[in-house]
């Protein structure tokens, strides 16, 4: 890939990053269903787009708990498909998963991803930083569980936890551990 490919690829990826954050629909009341967004009918409406920080906001006025149970539901108001929100402390120990719920309460500091990355441990170094992102490969629950690559970005809630959300940027290929999407380019 040349340097003109790979620079587009990661300004593409982090706008899907930003996308997918503000897709997560951090809203308190219902949306209104009159509304809509142009383009495909099944797209969220303009009302579920919010910010990293709007979505902070709602975890620090909600009761942890409540919150964790939200993003717990894989029917929830943070699931869009393939783009959902999970929750970890620094311990490693995931605190919430709405596709992965026999994971919450499990330390996953030692789970590497399908290639050998320590994964988990790259989103902690990340999230200690106030927030990044991670490249690692994971199992995408929209695929028929296949192995895909995955774009994660991770942002500190406070000194005790973190959340996350990532986007699926193709099928890894298993002998470089890229997306084939990625090197077709």
């Amino acid at each position: 890939m040349n340097g003109t490919n790979a620079s587009l690829m990661s300004f593409v990826s982090v706008c899907v990053l930003g996308l997918l954050l503000m897709a997560a629909g951090c809203t308190q009341s219902q949306p209104d269903t009159a509304a809509s967004t142009p383009g495909s009918p099944d797209a969220p409406e303009q009302e579920n787009y919010t910010s990293n920080e709007t979505l902070v906001a709602f975890v620090e006025s909600a009761v942890k708990e409540k919150a964790l149970a939200e993003f717990s539901d894989p029917n929830g108001t943070f699931v869009r498909g393939e783009l959902y929100i999970y929750a970890y402390d620094f311990n490693n120990t995931t605190l919430a998963h709405p596709f992965d719920p026999e994971k919450i309460g499990v330390n996953r500091a030692e789970e590497l991803d399908a290639f050998g990355n320590p994964y988990t441990r790259q989103f902690i170094d990340a999230a200690k930083k106030g927030s990044g992102f991670v490249r690692f490969y994971y199992i995408n629950p929209a695929h028929d569980r296949t192995v895909e690559s995955k774009l994660g970005y991770v942002m500190k809630v406070d000194e005790d936890w973190w959340l996350g959300s990532g986007v699926y940027t193709g099928r890894a290929d298993p002998e470089t551990g890229e997306s084939r999407e990625t090197q077709e380019q």
